[in-house]
Parts: structure tokens; C-alpha cells; sequence
């Protein structure tokens, strides 16, 4: 799962199993070595020779509502069904059970009653009647409910688990799905599911072959009017597509220069991990104001959605374009390889998400340099992009009561908090945030230890052998991670996760910017990471680092940080600064106090509203404005440079 990065910004921003390597698969079923959760599941009655068969109607999609017919083999008697609850990648139990609705099932073309589990909800039970081998469910898929918009008058995502229902206790890589699905006339698709031929002219549906249930949740679908799809090249001989779909045509017209980068994907993340796990890769982009930002990653393709104008907008490429980095990366590092008490069985069993600091953590480094590879950012935007990152986790409060290891564990939760007060609680975004610092400080230890012969690049082509599979799954420990570095650089590293994940560390990873040359320092100079980050939100204002606060255009606080000259001035989340030394409100108004603060030992005077009262507060600050960034240190190895560089072909222009 890829957040915004703005979540990250408070309110802005063993060696591998020494047994025999897992055996390819088929593409309708995924390989899982051991389930960290063992279960009696229940005989399926859905195997590929007699599958559940799953015709969704989305021709009026652009209502927000889809209609579901599936046909589910069952057998006499008490039976329960269910609706996915713990979703992959989602890292939760995230399931929108309240978009599944009008729900009608039938025996034999009866009518057959059915009953919500008073405690678990997300089953229904049922009687089926003697002599029936299978039951008929109706219902309508809500698609822009509590979890979001995910249909518009152009563009719709869908994720199968939404639309869906199976038999209670079954192993989902045994339980088969035949799909297809109706869209709306002059819409397009794309999707990694493989067509299952010609349906011929009298049906509009797109039929698709039959796979595992759990391999259908895996692959989302995407829909649209306007949609254009690039070859970006392939992985060891899979191809890969950038299939986007957009709300306006012209948000397609992404630069070549741009699309040159994003066709260095593939190559440079072969170079990473030196394999590939899957037969072809469809990164599904959405360009959506209306949808909104996010990324879920998924086997043989991802679900990417951003702004209208995402691709075109060079700011939104240094603020957010490791997206598709990103989930291209979780398909190595989170779809093959798994934390084990992450592959569970179905999606009913609870998932334990302690080890996403490696899952998150490491795909957060994992995708960002990616994008500096590629070219889709500068190299030279590296150093103030890790100086956000540095300075970020260096002023939150709450790291000095919360570790890094809890908030992954919690991550169930996090994800849905609303991040009020986020410095001191500690969000979700954290793990990632810090977890790329954790990861940053290992690849320059390997590094160094190993006098620049070897690097986390190594570490990660043992992480991913074999060399080439279909998409298969293949699970890890902590310690097993932690023997596999040792065996690329001996060092104590349990110690050093443990210092830096599992207790309280006081400060991030500090030791990495001066190993790989570079130190974190404050001046007047914008940050050009943040400053791009301020503009595709719109004009929020970032004024963490001086005065402690975060705010909309209009002024609104949306964060702030625990003991800084506004938070002891009285300032509040939520209330409106509507004047600044008795002039209105804007942000140059508020930069302009502050650089004039800096030569007087006046207070700077916040005019504040909440609750329709007002009241003046005095906030004694002399600093001036503060933006991080790196600074080299002189004599040193430029190590970022290294990371960043990119490595295949000639170095970019």
C-alpha cells in the first residue's frame, strides 16, 4: 500500500529456506509455503473443474452502484457464506461490507432466507435445501459508500473483493472463480486476468479464465471512457503496461521525457532484485481528483490511483512519484515475499502485521529509489527529499513514548485513524517514513563494511530467488531476514532492528546521513520536496519546522507540533488564524511576520476563530524560517549519489 505522502507530514504530508525453492505455478493459483495460522479448512466445493461463477453487471457504473449475480456451488444443509473481511495489501480488516447491499439468494428459483452473523458480521447463513447443489446471490456493489469514490462519470476502479462472496473456511488458492464482467458503452478496460477468447458479438460481457479465488482478489480491474496504455518493456520476458484511465483526456498527454523515465522502470527493477515473479504486469494508474490518492499493490499488477493531472504536473512527480514505483516494487517485495503471519489462508483470518516495517518500511526505500533511478524525480532532488524524511521523524513527540514495532502492530487501525495531533499519537505513515530510514542506514552500513563492493541491491537479489517464477509466494521471520543480511555483511543486526524498530529510539537513524556523507541542517532556503508537496495540496502552508504548525490556504491548523512556539502560544488543531500582526490572513502574510520576527523581540499577534469566538494570541518565536535540508560534508564518499544513480544503461541527462 502506497499512502500520500503528505500522509507522512504531520496533517500535510536465516538465509532463504536452505530446502528445496518453491516450484513455479500456474497463474490461477499462488504457492504459499506455510500459513502462520493454521486452520481446518473446510473441503472446497468450488474446485477449478466446477467453479463459482461470477457475472457482474457494471454497465452503470458511473451510478456509483454495480450489480453482482453469483452462482455458488453449496451442499444440503447449515452453510455459511461470507464477504471478504481482512483485504491484502490493505493490511486490515478493510472489507466495505456496508457497500454490499440488496442482498437476494435463491435454490432452485425460490427465494431461500438468509441470516447475518450477530458476531461476525461478515457471514450469512443459510439452509440449503436437500437435492441443491448450488445457490444463486444477487446484490448491489455500492461503489463511492463509507470507503470512498471509486466510480465516476469516466473513470471506475474495481477490486473483486468488493463484489463477491465464497464458501466459509475454504483455502483460497483451492476455491475457483470463473468472472466476468458488463461495462459501460465506449468504456475500456485493463486488468492482468487473462481473456477467455472471443464471447462472441451478442455478449458485451469481458469473460475472463478461471483462477483462484485468491488470485481474483488479486488482480483489480480498471474502467473508463478515456484510457490510454504504454508498453514500458519487459522483465525477463514479461511485459509490462502503464494502462491509465483518466476523467479528462488531456491528463493523458503525459510528457515524453516523463514517459522515457517510467519505461526505465522495468529494467532498473530487474537491476534491483535480479528476478521477476509474474507472467505480465499491468500498473493500473486512475487520474481522478474525485477518487482521490492511494496505492495497493497486487501480484501482476497495481492499483494506482492520483490526481487529474498527476502526469503532468511536474510537481506532482517530485512530490508523489514514487506511486508506481512502489506497488511495481511490492510485487518482489510483499507479493512474493511475505511476512508469514501476513499469508493467511482466507481473507476472514485476522492478519498480524508486526513485520511491515520490512514489508512497508524497506518497499517505502525500495520504491523511492526507484524513482530516482528512472528519472520519473531528479537525482538531484534526493538529498532534500531524505532531509523531509530526516526531519519529519526527528521533531514528532510521540517517538519518544511510541516504537516504530507498535505502530506496524496496530497498523490494523492506524490505517482508518483520522491522525489528529499525528506528531503525538504516531500514524500509520510513520512505518514507512522511518522504516525507509532504517533501511537507508543498513544499505550504507553494507556499504561501508564491504568497502562499496556490495549493497542492499545484493541483499535483495538473494531475497528474491529464484531467478524467475510465476507469481508464487513465498514467506519469511524476522529472523530469517536478519540471517540473510548477515549472510550478505556480518553485523549485529537484531541489535540493530531492535534499537531502531522494537524500542524507543529517541532520534531516526542518524548515523546514515554521515556515513554516506551528508548532515541535516535548517536554513531560510525552501525545501524542494515540501515545496512541492505545499503546491499539489493546494496551497496548504508547511510551517513545521519554525513556528509548529501546518495550514490550509485559508488558514485552518490542520497540524501541530507539541511544544513549538505556537502550541505554547495556545494555538489549537482546527482553529483559523484570520489575521497575522493584524492583517488578513495568507501565507506570505505569515512568512513575511516571521522573517520580521528574526530582527525584533516583538511577538509575532495570530488572530484565531473556533466556535464562532475570537481571541488574539501572542506567539514568541525570533527564529526565522527553517526548511531542512542535507549538506555535504567535505572529504566524504557522496554515497545518496550512488544510490540514486541509475543502473542500467548510460546515466541520465
Amino acid at each position: 500500500m502506497k499512502k500520500s505522502a503528505f500522509v507522512a507530514i504531520p496533517a500535510l504530508m536465516l538465509a532463504l529456506a536452505a530446502g528445496a525453492a518453491a516450484q513455479s505455478q500456474p497463474y490461477r493459483g499462488t504457492y504459499i509455503p506455510h500459513y502462520a495460522f493454521p486452520i481446518t479448512a473446510a473441503t472446497s466445493l468450488a474446485p477449478e473443474s466446477n467453479p463459482a461463477v461470477l457475472r457482474l453487471d457494471a454497465s452503470q457504473v458511473w451510478r456509483g452502484v454495480i450489480h453482482a449475480t453469483e452462482t455458488i456451488p453449496v451442499k444440503p444443509g447449515a452453510f455459511t457464506l461470507v464477504y471478504p473481511e481482512w483485504v491484502p495489501g490493505e493490511h486490515g480488516p478493510t472489507g466495505p461490507i456496508d457497500e454490499l447491499a440488496a442482498l437476494r439468494i435463491t435454490a432452485n428459483g425460490k427465494p431461500l432466507a438468509w441470516a447475518r452473523d450477530p458476531v461476525e458480521m461478515y457471514s450469512f447463513h443459510i439452509d440449503v435445501p436437500a437435492g441443491t447443489n448450488a445457490v444463486i446471490a444477487q446484490f448491489d456493489v455500492l461503489m463511492n459508500d463509507g470507503s470512498g469514490v471509486m466510480a465516476t462519470r469516466s473513470v471506475a476502479v474495481l477490486n473483486w473483493n468488493r463484489a463477491l462472496l465464497y464458501q466459509q473456511g475454504v483455502d483460497s488458492h483451492t476455491y475457483f472463480i470463473k468472472p466476468s464482467i458488463k461495462i459501460p458503452a465506449n468504456w475500456t478496460f485493463a486488468t492482468a486476468l487473462t481473456e477467455a477468447g472471443n464471447p462472441g458479438q451478442d455478449s458485451p460481457d469481458a469473460q475472463f479464465q478461471t483462477l483462484s479465488l485468491a488470485m481474483l482478489v488479486d488482480s483489480p480491474l480498471d474502467t473508463g471512457r478515456y484510457e490510454k496504455k504504454w508498453d514500458l518493456g519487459e522483465v525477463s520476458s514479461a511485459p509490462v503496461e502503464l494502462d491509465a484511465f483518466a476523467a479528462n483526456p488531456r491528463d493523458l498527454a503525459i510528457p515524453a521525457a516523463l514517459l522515457d523515465a517510467y519505461k526505465r522502470l522495468p529494467a532498473e527493477a530487474f537491476a534491483l532484485y535480479g528476478s521477476r515473479h509474474f507472467a505480465n504486469y499491468h500498473a493500473l494508474l486512475t487520474l481522478s481528483d474525485q477518487i482521490g490518492f492511494e496505492g495497493i499493490e497486487h501480484h501482476q499488477s497495481s492499483d494506482n490511483r492520483a490526481p487529474d493531472d498527476f502526469m503532468i504536473n511536474p510537481a506532482e512527480s517530485v512530490a508523489e512519484g514514487d506511486l508506481v514505483p512502489h506497488e511495481f516494487s511490492h510485487s518482489w517485495n510483499g507479493k512474493y515475499r511475505r511476512p508469514a503471519d501476513l499469508a493467511t489462508p482466507n481473507f476472514q483470518v485476522p492478519m498480524r502485521t508486526d513485520l511491515l516495517w520490512v514489508y512497508e518500511g524497506m518497499n517505502q526505500y525500495l520504491g523511492d529509489m526507484l524513482s530516482f533511478r528512472t528519472g520519473i524525480r531528479e537525482e538531484k532532488d534526493f538529498p532534500d527529499y531524505l532531509a523531509a524524511q530526516y526531519a519529519q521523524m526527528a521533531t514528532e513527540p510521540g517517538r519518544s513514548t511510541t516504537p516504530v514495532a507498535a505502530l506496524t502492530t496496530a497498523a490494523p487501525f492506524l490505517y482508518q485513524a483520522t491522525n489528529q495531533y499525528s506528531s503525538i499519537s504516531r500514524t500509520a505513515g510513520d512505518f514507512y517514513t522511518e522504516g525507509e530510514l532504517v533501511w537507508l542506514d543498513a544499505d550504507t552500513i553494507i556499504r561501508t563494511l564491504s568497502h562499496g563492493t556490495k549493497s542492499l541491491d545484493t541483499f535483495l537479489h538473494l531475497y528474491s530467488q529464484p531467478t524467475v517464477t510465476d507469481p508464487m509466494t513465498d514467506t519469511y521471520t524476522r529472523a530469517q531476514i536478519e540471517a540473510l543480511l548477515n549472510q550478505v555483511q556480518p553485523y549485529d543486526w537484531h541489535r540493530f532492528f531492535q534499537t531502531h524498530i522494537y524500542e524507543i529510539a529517541p532520534q531516526p537513524p542518524a548515523d546514515a546521513l554521515t556515513r554516506a556523507g551528508w548532515k541535516l541542517v535548517y536554513t531560510a532556503e525552501p525545501n524542494s520536496f515540501l515545496t512541492a508537496a505545499e503546491s499539489v495540496e493546494h496551497g496548504d502552508t508547511v510551517r513545521w519546522y519554525d513556528l509548529g504548525a501546518t495550514l490550509t490556504s485559508a488558514g485552518v491548523v490542520k497540524g501541530l507540533r507539541q511544544d513549538s512556539p505556537a502550541w505554547n502560544a495556545g494555538l489549537a488543531q482546527g482553529q483559523t488564524i484570520v489575521a497575522v500582526d493584524h492583517r488578513s490572513f495568507s501565507a506570505d502574510e505569515l512568512k513575511h511576520a516571521i522573517e520580521q520576527a528574526q530582527h525584533n523581540s516583538q511577538p509575532i499577534e495570530l488572530e484565531v476563530a473556533a466556535s464562532g469566538r475570537y481571541e488574539t494570541l501572542s506567539v514568541d518565536y525570533h527564529d526565522g524560517l527553517r526548511h531542512p535540508h542535507l549538506e555535504r560534508i567535505p572529504g566524504t564518499t557522496d554515497l545518496l549519489a550512488q544510490i540514486a544513480a541509475p543502473h542500467t544503461g548510460a546515466a541520465l541527462p
